[in-house]
């Protein structure tokens, strides 16, 4: 790795040359922002590129795998029995339900092979949840594994017009009034089934995926069948320029052994699976993270690449750390779903020599997951940053009034392009205010520097102690420097003068030692006084966060006496 490889203009002459006209990652202009020229036109054309992967086994979980020809001819068939037999017609909703179960994969491209609408529900929501979402969406069908279907049976038996519930590993047979199925007891499919001929067009809807509800109620956010398709793209773009960066050929890369330890639910999952399954690669699945776990099945399928959110990559490297493992198979290890701690990418550095890259990106539900990558060496260099944008994605640095902002000024990320999502489900007073025109407001704020984005926190989370700025983000990642600590979260707490003072909830690692006292010594070493956490506590609990990993900072601020 030299230093020419890793330079912006290295980067971009890459870039340049993927994305030159005829090439399968070229963009143009359109109405809405740009657009892919060549590509799938809808999420079936995706799929049916992977048709010649065949046998290659595409899922493994605890001993089993499905492979590519299992998943088209089982997807094919319950396309069909979903028209026929449920009755189900193109544009109703199917809710998924349940863990990462290789029948997820299966209802999921089912539903896009029958012109419907795909609902991945929160797999770790409570009854009421669940309830809220399905009353929400209105679906023609459930599918659900057993600790699902038993949380959704309330409002299933509530519904005056009960959908249809498809269940997996679910013993319960159907009662009075109940539509009800198991994925087990469907007929066998033919090796050579084919999808129902449907009319599919890029402008339909193809999902509705609900927000993490970090800051409020979840939305119900919708996506065309061309959204998605920019979505299958632009990893595969990020993908290339790395190999690129490297001195690899793109085009002639073995398929990847990945461990997922996203939900499929959640968008970045998307992110990790499409790159793979064009290249007829195989994700190994995990019931629940556990990074003892996850060590043993890197061993046992030889995995090449963690996909993960920050806190589940550091998980896993102290686990290396203390058993003295070397991961010889791991070649690359890719963040996102949250912001990724700068000292991450050193780390990894450090402890794999450069064998292992580490990749992180930018994406959100409203953009069908990852539309901004940093990769290659010029990650492992600028690791604050998050990156350049895909070829079909346009970004603006916003003001209050809307305007674009100069480089290196900090303002409110804007992005406009085809894999933006076309608004909120039943919200129309939402979408209005996520709009700018064509620009979707993030709720990001950012900064551009030589093309490259920087996005230094969430506009809620922003403190403003007496007249100054605070990035939240900026003093986690200093104190994630401390060798100490493993865990940070830094948020704003109400100050009678000042109107906020900045505060932080710090983890130690196992055996370590650092008073708060000295975490704060740390951070003036650092960043300006006015920066430096006023209150730290430190515990001995992981901090709170979510199902994929976002902290919630409303629990932590409570503990101050904050609201």
């Amino acid at each position: 790795m030299d230093a020419e490889s890793g330079s912006l203009a290295a980067v971009t002459r890459i870039r340049a040359a993927l994305s030159a006209p005829g090439t399968p990652f070229t963009a143009a202009d359109a109405p809405h922002g740009p657009r892919y020229t060549a590509g799938p036109a809808v999420l079936r054309d995706f799929l049916e590129l992977t048709a010649g992967h065949g046998d290659r086994p595409f899922l493994a979980l605890d001993g089993r795998w499905l492979s590519y020809r299992e998943l088209h001819a089982a997807a094919a068939a319950l396309a069909h029995r979903l028209l026929g037999h449920y009755g189900l017609r193109p544009g109703d909703r199917v809710a998924i339900a349940m863990r990462n179960l290789p029948q997820w994969q299966i209802a999921f491209w089912a539903t896009q092979l029958a012109g419907l609408v795909a609902v991945p529900l929160n797999g770790w929501w409570q009854p009421a949840e669940l309830a809220e979402a399905l009353d929400d969406c209105a679906p023609a069908l459930v599918v659900a594994d057993a600790e699902r279907a038993e949380r959704v049976a309330p409002w299933l038996a509530a519904r005056p017009d009960r959908p249809w519930l498809l269940t997996v590993g679910a013993d319960r047979p159907a009662g009075p009034g109940e539509r009800r199925e198991r994925f087990e007891d469907l007929p066998e499919p033919a090796p050579d089934q084919r999808a129902p001929e449907v009319a599919i067009a890029p402008q339909d809807d193809a999902t509705i995926l609900y927000t993490s509800g970090t800051t409020g109620r979840p939305k119900g956010v919708v996506a065309t069948q061309a959204a998605w398709c920019a979505a299958t793209v632009a990893p595969r773009f990020f993908s290339a320029t790395a190999a690129l960066c490297a001195g690899r050929d793109p085009f002639t890369l073995p398929p990847q052994v990945t461990l997922l330890t996203f939900p499929f639910f959640h968008v970045a999952a998307f992110t990790t699976l499409f790159p793979l399954m064009a290249n007829g690669g195989t994700a190994v699945l995990m019931h629940k993270w556990d990074p003892q776990r996850a060590l043993e099945l890197i061993a046992e399928h030889g995995v090449t690449v963690f996909s993960g959110v920050p806190a589940t990559a550091l998980g896993l490297l102290d686990a290396a750390d203390q058993r003295g493992l070397e991961l010889p198979s791991l070649n690359v290890l890719n963040t996102g779903g949250a912001a990724a701690p700068p000292e991450l990418a050193r780390r990894v550095a450090r402890r794999f020599a450069g064998r292992v890259e580490a990749r992180n990106g930018y994406g959100l539900t409203e953009t069908c997951g990852g539309v901004i990558a940093n990769v290659g060496p010029r990650y492992l260099e600028h690791p604050e940053s998050i990156g350049l944008p895909s070829p079909a994605l346009a970004v603006r640095i916003a003001g209050p009034d809307g305007g674009a902002l100069p480089e290196g000024a900090v303002g409110e990320l804007w992005l406009r392009g085809q894999a933006v999502f076309r608004g909120y489900w039943n919200q129309p007073e939402a979408t209005a205010a996520a709009f700018s025109g064509d620009w979707f407001r993030t709720g990001d704020l950012a900064r551009v520097q030589d093309g490259e984005v920087y996005v230094v926190d969430r506009l809620k989370d922003l403190v403003i102690r007496g007249g100054e700025n605070v990035y939240c983000v900026e003093v986690e990642g200093v104190l994630h420097e401390h060798p100490a600590v493993a865990e940070a979260a830094v948020l704003g707490v109400p100050h009678p003068v000042l109107g906020e003072e900045v505060a932080a909830v710090v983890r130690l690692r196992p055996g370590a030692a650092a008073t708060a006292e000295e975490l704060r010594t740390h951070v003036a070493g650092r960043l300006a006084a006015f920066k430096v956490p006023a209150r730290l506590l430190l515990t001995e609990r992981e901090l709170p966060r979510n199902t994929v990993g976002k902290l919630l900072k409303g629990e932590l601020r409570a503990g101050f006496g904050g609201s």
